[in-house]
């Protein structure tokens, strides 16, 4: 998983965000965490086209990289901050996992599985990203 720099700016009802090692990935939000949380999935869909076209990802470069960028530097002191954007990318390849889980815990995420129609190994995918992403 990247890491990437992101530029949050805006006001209460509306949030835009740039991620400006990924050329035109945006997104925007009526809060500052949901701007964040589709900029995840715009960086996920600017990679998904990318690498469609043939294209390679950027690799994200450090905050004190970006932030000597002239443009990142002109929002930066336009009243944009900083936030940092995941990008999570399905290689579409599955791979096992040995995990060790309280028998409690195993019992009730089988019971959530089986509510949601999902397998555990889907469900327990979907709660890590869902986990991942909450913490943009």
């Amino acid at each position: 998983m990247s890491r990437y720099i992101a530029l949050v700016d805006g006001k209460k009802g509306a949030y835009g965000v740039v991620i400006p090692d990924l050329p035109g990935c945006t997104a925007m939000g009526k809060t500052i965490e949901e701007a964040l949380r589709n900029a995840a999935s715009a960086a996920v869909a600017w990679a998904q086209v990318a690498l469609a076209d043939g294209d390679t990802i950027p690799e994200p470069r450090p905050a004190e990289v970006v932030r000597r960028d002239r443009d990142v530097a002109r929002a930066l002191a336009e009243d944009a901050f900083i936030a940092v954007v995941p990008l999570v990318l399905d290689t579409g390849r599955p791979a096992k996992a040995n995990l060790s889980l309280d028998a409690g815990l195993l019992a009730a995420i089988d019971e959530a599985a089986e509510a949601r129609q999902l397998t555990r190994s889907a469900f327990i995918a979907s709660a890590a990203r869902e986990k991942i992403l909450a913490d943009v």
